[in-house]
């Protein structure tokens, strides 16, 4: 099932009495990361386990300063397998005992407004809610699942995507469909919330007044791509809905798309609800568009000689321009704007042609800091703080894990 796992500790932990272990599962990959919890949260060691269920499988870890520990091939089936490697690399490192507890990223809660210790009962309403995001449920659930079969006592609780909007005015959360689905749950959602609640603790933080009193949008631009607008703290209105299907063009999602097509698509082609589901979560977006990668990256080296790649850059820059303008109009106007995640944080010629043209919402770049992905890449005189704050979600749930369990942190480190 595994390579050989090393027995040597390949990162020293064994001394930390108190370990928080954090588990953000994607759809084929795992990332976890391992906190020491004393009076701050100090990161010891992150990793990722990716290509799961296919070939080519390793076990990275990196220490906290980026420096990789260790790399290991392994084939696993599933999530569950996935993390009982994971689990066997910390028993190798003499961890295992203190760990105190696991946080993990839930993609959707439904009407949970914060994080909340796993319980048999909360563990039977996700595997119940499965059908509201298949895409990610049944793979959290199987993670939860199989660590609490091998460490049955442990602590583990789960961090709601969602929780983070719970607040949005009803206007906001309304879908205009017949009001009967409303009972069973149907509304906008929103998610990429721990990542949306991270960033306003940072803009606090660095004392952006926006954060307490004023109008911010949060632009989250990675492989799942959504905005978010915030007004005095709290959010208002975001991309995604029901599922985190919509929205933005993302790297294989469609974001908003025409109903009427799925129907023509069922008639036309005969596509059945699993054939649409796999078009428009795994074969749509930037690669259904380019038919050539999902990565912005592949796209930009070649837009210049092929017009697919050229046309499916075009559009993400344009449906975000779409986004923040409609969004300014939702919040009355724009104090701070906020470019997170792996396109957001590093791909200034993104930002640029995004914030292009958007001048009069008091807009205004500084190129030489953009291209520099400087942390300010506004203007001195522009009316609007633009900034670059990367995001970190995993260190968003080991503060979340801290506060359910009641751990006293005075800072991270």
């Amino acid at each position: 099932m595994t390579a050989d796992l090393p027995r040597r500790a390949a990162v020293q932990t064994s001394h930390e009495s108190s370990l928080l272990l954090t588990i953000n599962g994607g759809s084929s990959s795992i990332r976890f990361a391992l906190y020491a919890a004393g009076e701050s949260l100090r990161l010891l060691l992150h990793g990722k386990l990716d290509r799961i269920g296919v070939r080519g499988t390793n076990l990275i870890v990196k220490d906290a300063a980026g420096d990789q520990q260790d790399n290991c091939a392994i084939e696993v089936a599933d999530h569950r397998a996935a993390v009982s490697v994971l689990l066997d690399w910390l028993d190798a490192q003499q961890t295992s005992a203190s760990i105190k507890a696991v946080g993990h990223r839930v993609v959707h809660g439904m009407m949970h407004t914060g994080p909340e210790l796993i319980t048999p009962e909360l563990l039977a309403e996700l595997h119940r809610i499965t059908p509201y995001d298949p895409e990610h449920l049944p793979r959290e659930i199987e993670l939860i699942e199989a660590i609490r079969q091998r460490h049955p006592s442990l602590p583990q609780v789960a961090c709601f995507d969602t929780a983070f909007h719970r607040g949005m005015p009803r206007v906001a959360k309304l879908l205009p469909i017949p009001r009967r689905y409303q009972a069973k749950g149907v509304e906008r959602y929103g998610f990429h919330g721990l990542s949306y609640a991270y960033l306003m603790e940072e803009l606090l933080r660095l004392g952006d007044p926006a954060a307490c009193k004023g109008r911010v949008i949060l632009a989250h631009l990675g492989n799942g791509a959504s905005l978010a607008a915030i007004r005095d703290g709290n959010s208002i209105d975001t991309s995604m809905s029901f599922t985190p299907t919509a929205g933005l063009p993302m790297s294989t999602r469609t974001g908003d798309l025409d109903p009427g097509l799925m129907c023509y698509l069922a008639l036309t082609e005969q596509m059945t609800s699993t054939q649409l589901q796999q078009m428009v979560n795994r074969a749509s977006g930037l690669l259904g568009v380019s038919e050539i990668s999902s990565d912005l990256r592949d796209l930009l080296a070649r837009e210049a000689d092929d017009i697919r790649a050229a046309e499916a850059v075009g559009l993400f820059c344009y449906q975000a321009k779409k986004w923040i303008g409609s969004f300014a109009a939702a919040l009355g106007g724009l104090d701070t704007l906020v470019f997170a995640g792996g396109i957001g944080e590093n791909a200034p010629l993104i930002r640029e042609r995004i914030c292009e043209g958007i001048g009069f919402l008091g807009i205004a770049l500084d190129n030489i800091r953009n291209a520099a992905n400087a942390s300010l890449i506004s203007a001195e005189a522009s009316p609007v703080t633009v900034r670059v704050i990367r995001t970190d979600e995993e260190l968003m749930i080991a503060r979340s894990v801290s506060r359910v369990l009641g751990l006293a942190l005075k800072k991270e480190a």
